[in-house]
Parts: structure tokens; C-alpha cells; sequence
């Protein structure tokens, strides 16, 4: 096991790991800018280092910063969370090569993977339904409307590297093509450092489903069951359950099956998501996957009872699933996330400022993550999630139901939170019916 683990992330992520460290009985350096310097989690890490200015670029995100503070702190290895570097095999290569161990999977796996087009043509070699779709495209508009063409309309333009959502635009006859296509350059070029995008059929009121994957470093690999992430925000996460309701069972069993024999047949290293649309039609397609512990992984946990945190930290380490995991794995009731973000909850427009209060819920079934605090400020520098609640319950409709009950005690104040947002949803009764797809908040009123 490892001596000692940076930590190169922040408040939530960066909180989650380090009380996994602290449990395996590893020391945790914290890394934070100084927008972080009152974040909560600091004196739970055995040392806190400053890592540069607010801006992510100038800290979270330099990635010689993050290496020398590693060296410094004589560290044996790097949990990047999620987010940041967490799929960056550029920086995972530096790390392997420079301080140890990268806690996530081998380099080349982050490559393979992160490259979206490229992950799409390898699973479909091996049997997993795709949807249509182009190559990467160059900056050249006639190439763009060629594979348009070829591709259909409605279609979506989408980053060929990077994830969580960003730069995703979605163009529903020819006219909005160009508009679309340079819109989504802009913010993946931004976002990722690279405008290279391609195209994807759009799927209409689809199901977000997504499965989650562990694998050892000794070719082994198994699925943790799915989760359903179909309530979205401009194609943002914003509330994710397990197992996914309203779906056949044989089916989900049957995916899952195939995506950990081709997995495993390839040699993939660590825990990672494999994420899909289930169409009206029943039909299924692979969109991509994510090499990295998800935001919503608290979910799988609660009805299985696996830290998944603590697993892949022990799979980076060399230990064999059949060590870490039962033979047999049921699911246990039902769990459900919502993300608390501070943002306005009707138009989901950024909200930043003090957090005058912020007063979590607790209760039975109910668990918090967050690295905020009360008096801590949300600044305009990172993403706006302040917590994750998580409730598990006996049934789909207890776990609602708490939820529900938590998201009301939850008080903020100071800056403008979503939590009205989710609590619509949950009181919705398409929700309540298992009735998800990402065009569940428009429907239901909500932008």
C-alpha cells in the first residue's frame, strides 16, 4: 500500500479522497489555491499545500505545480478525484514516470478512451452497438456538412476529447450547423485545449445509463451494476439513481456482461463508467467512457456497500478483485443523488458569494459530501457544486422520499442554490413513475 497520497483536486472530490486515505490508513497531502484556504477538509489531510492562485490554470491545473508540490512532499503516488487531471494521460504519464503511482488506469487506457471517436470505433469492433456518427473534423466547413450529411439531422456536435458535458451542441436542420459547430470549438477549446470535435446522431428523450466498471491490474473486470443519469442541465448531471428503474433487467444484465468481457479482453486497468443511451425504441448505444471515479459513484456504493474509493485506490496498489470484492454482489434497496450547485434555479446561471449558511442535512439513509463550510466563499473560478446528497432507502419511493425530506432541511443562504429545481423534479409525477430521459426538466417546467 501506498506511504503517502497528493491529492490533486478540490472540496468535494478532494474531501471524498482523503477520508478514504485516512480509513486505509494513508497519509493525504491536500493541494488548494488560495480560494480554497478556508476549505473545511484541509485539517483532515495529515498536510495542506498551497498550489498557486485562484485561477484553475494557475494551480489545479499546472501540471508542473502539482508535480513539484508531489516531489516535495515525498508522496508515492497521485489520486487526481474527478475532474482536472483525472483524465489526463499526459499528466498521468508524468506522474508514473516522475513519482510514482497515478491512482486511476494505465496512461495509455486515459488516451484510448478520452479520444471520444476513437472509443467509439473500438467498441464497436468489439460488438458494442454504436449509434451514427463522424470523425474528428478539422476547422474546414465543407468536411462539416459532408459528414452531416452522411450523419442525419437532428444531430449533435461534440468534444473528441474531454467530457462531463461541456461543449456539447445540438444542431436540428442545416442552418444551425455552422453556428452549432463553432459554438462548441469555442468552449472546448477552452475547456480541453483542443477544438477538435465530430458529430453524433441525436438521440430524442433518451436514457442516460451509465455502468460501473472495476478492473484490476491482473485482467480482471466486473460491473457494479447502472445508474441512471438522465435528469440533465445543457446535458449536466443533476440528479443520478441506482439501479436505473423502468428497464429490463435482462437487458441491463446482458450489457453489462458483454462490456466486461470486451473490457476485459482488452486489458482495462482500473474503475471506470461506461455510458449509454437507451432510445424509446429500446435500442442501446455506447456514446463513451469514463476512465475516472464519477461524481455520482456515492450511489452505487449505498446499495452495494463497496467504497469505491477505497477500491480503486487498492486496485492502483496491486491488489486482485477477488480480494476486494464478494463473489456474488446484490444490490441493496435503492440510493439517490441530487447535486446542490449554486446557481440560480430557473435559469441555472452561475451564483456566487459568501455562504452565510450552509447548514447540510443528516438523517436516516441520507449522506453528505461536500468540502464547503459555513463562511466559506463560492468563487467564480471553478465549477458550481457545493454537495452531493445521497439518499438510500428500502424502496425507489423511500429514497424519494428522503431525499426530498433532506433537500427541504438543507439551508443556504448567501448565494442562490438549485435545490427548488431538484425538489420539482422529485415531486414530479413522471419521476416519481420512473419515468426519466434528459427532456425530463423541460417538460416538468424547468429551463
Amino acid at each position: 500500500m501506498f506511504q503517502k497520497v497528493v491529492v490533486a483536486n478540490r472540496r468535494a472530490a478532494a474531501a471524498r479522497v482523503i477520508r478514504a486515505l485516512r480509513e486505509l490508513g494513508v497519509r493525504s497531502v491536500a493541494l488548494f489555491s488560495d480560494a480554497d484556504r478556508d476549505a473545511p477538509y484541509l485539517a483532515e489531510a495529515d498536510e495542506a499545500v498551497r498550489i498557486g492562485p485562484a485561477p484553475a490554470g494557475a494551480s489545479y491545473l499546472n501540471r508542473d505545480a502539482v508535480i513539484a508540490a508531489a516531489l516535495a512532499a515525498g508522496a508515492d503516488a497521485v489520486h487526481p478525484g474527478y475532474g482536472f487531471f483525472a483524465e489526463d494521460a499526459t499528466f498521468a504519464e508524468r506522474v508514473e514516470r516522475e513519482v510514482g503511482r497515478f491512482i486511476g488506469p494505465s496512461p495509455g487506457w486515459i488516451a484510448r478512451m478520452g479520444h471520444k471517436p476513437s472509443a467509439r470505433a473500438l467498441m464497436a469492433e468489439h460488438g458494442i452497438p454504436i449509434g451514427g456518427g463522424s470523425e474528428p473534423l478539422a476547422d474546414d466547413e465543407a468536411a462539416l456538412f459532408s459528414a452531416a450529411e452522411r450523419v442525419g439531422f437532428p444531430l449533435i456536435v461534440k468534444p473528441a476529447s474531454g467530457g462531463g458535458g461541456i461543449g456539447m451542441v445540438v444542431a436540428r436542420h442545416p442552418g444551425e450547423l455552422a453556428a452549432a459547430a463553432r459554438r462548441a470549438r469555442s468552449t472546448v477549446r477552452r475547456a480541453f485545449g483542443s477544438d477538435s470535435i465530430y458529430l453524433e446522431a441525436l438521440v430524442e428523450r433518451p436514457r442516460h445509463i451509465e455502468l460501473q466498471v472495476v478492473a484490476d491490474r491482473h485482467g480482471n473486470v466486473r460491473t457494479l451494476f447502472e445508474r441512471d443519469c438522465s435528469v440533465q442541465r445543457r446535458h449536466q448531471k443533476l440528479i443520478e439513481e441506482a439501479t436505473a428503474p423502468n428497464l429490463d433487467r435482462t437487458a441491463l444484465d446482458a450489457l453489462a456482461s458483454r462490456v466486461a468481457a470486451v473490457l476485459g479482453g482488452l486489458g482495462y486497468d482500473s474503475i471506470g463508467t461506461v455510458e449509454t443511451l437507451f432510445a424509446a425504441d429500446g435500442s442501446i448505444r455506447f456514446i463513451e467512457m469514463n476512465t475516472r471515479l464519477q461524481v455520482e459513484h456515492g450511489v452505487t456504493e449505498a446499495i452495494t456497500g463497496i467504497d469505491l474509493v477505497a477500491t480503486q485506490i487498492r486496485i492502483a496498489a496491486g491488489e486482485r478483485l477477488d480480494a476486494l470484492l464478494p463473489a456474488a454482489v446484490t444490490p441493496s434497496g435503492h440510493a439517490i443523488e441530487a447535486r446542490i450547485c449554486a446557481e440560480d434555479p430557473e435559469r441555472f446561471l452561475p451564483s456566487t458569494g459568501v455562504l452565510e449558511v450552509f447548514r447540510p442535512p443528516a438523517g436516516p439513509g441520507i449522506r453528505v459530501e461536500t468540502g464547503f463550510a459555513e463562511g466559506n466563499t463560492v468563487t467564480p473560478h471553478y465549477d458550481s457544486l457545493l454537495a452531493k446528497v445521497i439518499a438510500h432507502g428500502g424502496t425507489r419511493a423511500e429514497a424519494i422520499a428522503r431525499l426530498d425530506a433532506a433537500l427541504a432541511d438543507f439551508a443556504v443562504a448567501g448565494l442562490d442554490s438549485n435545490i427548488p429545481a431538484l425538489r420539482r423534479v422529485l415531486a414530479s409525477d413522471a419521476f416519481r413513475a420512473g419515468n426519466t430521459h434528459t427532456g425530463l426538466l423541460a417538460e416538468i417546467g424547468a429551463p
